[in-house]
């Protein structure tokens, strides 16, 4: 399987040729190449917040995902973003095709380490925002904090939560993630 070129752009149809055993985002065209594994840090909390959010979820119609699982942004026009963020939740199953979420997610997470924080923080920030992501997180494990970007009117409100807090999750009325257990070591 052919691995992508730099200069080069691309769809999801060339993204799907490519050798599994590296993982790949595409954004805009453009490939980028997946940190290797994450730390114990990063996968006790991806666990924790997944296990808050299913939990909340048994019973109801969204469902909630963890990486690696392939998110088209753009699938009904270029389809030349694909990311994989550590967690998402998608409450439209027509959106679901069997590998993929086609659109925007309802909530997405993103864990930060020290190889993706400034991908995450700006980048995925405005691809996030402009592709109509309701709310979206990027979680700190070094500061122990939550950023939650909340989409109203094309424009994310920001609000802050630390260790101790419990964060609601605006897109999932009467969900509360308690960051207490999220950081816990």
């Amino acid at each position: 399987m052919p691995l992508p070129k730099e200069n080069e752009r691309y769809t999801y149809t060339d993204y799907c040729t490519w050798d599994d055993s590296e993982r790949w985002e595409l954004i805009e065209g453009v490939p980028y190449a997946m940190s290797p594994a994450p730390t114990q840090a990063h996968q006790g909390i991806s666990m924790e917040l997944s296990s808050q959010l299913h939990n909340f979820l048994k019973g109801k119609t969204c469902k909630v995902f963890h990486a690696p699982f392939d998110v088209r942004l753009n699938a009904d026009d270029e389809d030349d973003t694909v990311v994989q963020p550590d967690l998402l939740v998608v409450c439209d199953k027509s959106k679901l095709d069997g590998k993929s979420c086609k659109g925007a997610p309802d909530l997405v997470v993103e864990i930060l380490s020290p190889s993706t924080a400034r991908q995450d923080r700006w980048v995925k920030y405005n691809l996030y925002k402009n592709a109509g992501v309701r709310e979206y997180w990027i979680v700190d494990p070094d500061t122990k904090t939550v950023s939650v970007n909340v989409l109203g009117d094309g424009i994310y409100s920001a609000y802050a939560y630390g260790d101790t807090d419990t964060a609601p999750v605006s897109v999932l009325p009467g969900c509360m993630i308690n960051l207490k257990d999220v950081f816990a070591e």
